[in-house]
């Protein structure tokens, strides 16, 4: 069984690169219509569903035009594919990002957006208010201080206090008719960054189309663009700082990094994991200065909110993001570590530090075994953590998936990428 895996494995490896960029884009687009199609037939929540519906015809033609131009000489390729690609993001995150934006302002439904996207506002109002964001926790085996109307895992505010930032513009004005939702703010953010990164970026085009379309384009940017997206400007963030360390412009990436960490709890892995490979111009180590802008601005931000109200502090962004404040989550996906703890709660308070403590134990080892660590396979090793915490996590989405996805597609681009060192 093993040989025949690893056969099949092999032999759709050759396949996938003997194709041309515009065959392989054509079967991208492909296989990405016929996903959002199965997903608006199937998902059992409102916004996937349209998304799917909407999203199928904009990939399906885009493959189209693009397997038709494999029979054609075309010169500039990458204009082509960055053309396509524009049209996929028009056509599978403009388009129904701005639909469902409009349906959920006009029909008041909350359906039309993820939970996260009304957790968020309701934060920025709270922040243009002078309010402390953190108002519910769990004690004594119960939520104290529950949110009237919303269920108890809505209560809570499973980010740092700086992602309350995309919820301002609808805090601020209410008259938006859905242009002031956070999901816009958040794409804008991931656009802006994920495309100041990719211009900066010193490899081939072929390889940034890539990128872009792992990030942006294909299901695993344009669903959560769409939907969601708490997780994209976190992502074009890292994206950002990985630019930054690959060039040694570490005072971008102590920022980028920063501004990532300061937002979200799964931007800290990269964010301390780059102080292995930062480097100067000169080839010298750098980590002091990217420590220094990644602690100051996460230390700026985080420690107001977290010495006003410490206990609730600690209930929405580690207890409850981790499964440990005992609320039933929507984010409890069917993974191993979801279901280990369904069977036997108390292994919920031991998965994930046996998990971090065994995981050390071989990062560690591999980091010793590789040294001087490469960006490229450090990279790799965030692919492969982030993969194995995301199935031992007693609650967590299947779509934190798009971590590892874009962690391995930046470790494949940035394996031959020159590094802005000088020759000595």
């Amino acid at each position: 069984m093993v040989k025949l895996l690893t056969g099949v494995a092999a032999a759709t490896r050759g396949w996938w690169l003997r194709l041309s960029p515009l065959a392989s884009d054509a079967t991208l687009y492909g296989v990405s219509g016929l996903f959002a199609l199965l997903l608006g037939m199937t998902s059992r929540e409102r916004a996937q569903m349209h998304w799917g519906y909407l999203a199928v015809i904009p990939y399906v033609v885009v493959a189209l035009i693009a397997l038709a131009l494999t029979k054609w000489k075309v010169r500039r390729v990458t204009h082509v594919r960055f053309v396509l690609l524009s049209l996929v993001v028009a056509g599978a995150v403009a388009m129904p990002l701005g639909l469902e934006a409009h349906w959920r302002h006009d029909n008041g439904n909350r359906g039309y957006a993820q939970p996260e996207v009304s957790v968020i506002e309701r934060s920025g109002s709270e922040l243009a208010k002078g309010q402390d964001p953190y108002r519910s926790y769990y004690k004594d085996g119960h939520v104290v201080d529950q949110v009237r109307g919303l269920p108890a895992y809505e209560s809570f505010f499973p980010y740092f206090p700086l992602m309350g930032v995309f919820g301002l513009p609808e805090a601020v004005t209410h008259r938006g008719r859905g242009l002031t939702d956070a999901r816009i703010v958040m794409t804008l953010l991931t656009l802006l960054a994920s495309g100041a990164a990719l211009r900066m970026l010193r490899v081939a085009p072929d390889k940034k189309v890539r990128v872009a379309q792992t990030l942006i384009a294909l299901p695993t940017g344009a669903l959560f663009l769409s939907t969601g997206g708490d997780d994209m400007p976190i992502l074009a963030l890292l994206l950002l700082g990985v630019v930054g360390l690959l060039r040694s412009r570490n005072t971008l990436a102590g920022v980028s990094l920063g501004i990532a960490a300061a937002m979200k709890l799964t931007a800290w892995p990269m964010a301390f994991a780059s102080l292995l490979v930062a480097h100067d111009e000169r080839g010298g180590r750098a980590w002091k200065r990217v420590l220094l802008w990644t602690v100051s601005i996460v230390t700026v931000t985080i420690a107001p909110f977290a010495v006003r109200a410490p206990w609730a502090f600690m209930s929405n962004v580690f207890a409850f993001p981790l499964g440990l404040a005992h609320v039933a989550s929507p984010a409890a996906s069917a993974l191993p570590g979801h279901i280990l703890t369904s069977l036997w709660p108390p292994l919920g308070h031991v998965l994930a530090p046996l998990t971090f403590l065994v995981g050390g134990y071989f990062v560690v080892k591999s980091v010793r075994a590789t040294w001087p660590l490469s960006l490229s396979k450090l990279l790799e090793l965030m692919a492969l953590m982030f993969l194995v915490l995301m199935c031992v996590a007693s609650a967590t989405r299947i779509g934190y998936v798009i971590y590892p996805i874009n962690f391995a597609v930046w470790s494949w681009v940035t394996r031959d990428a020159p590094v802005n060192v000088e020759t000595k």
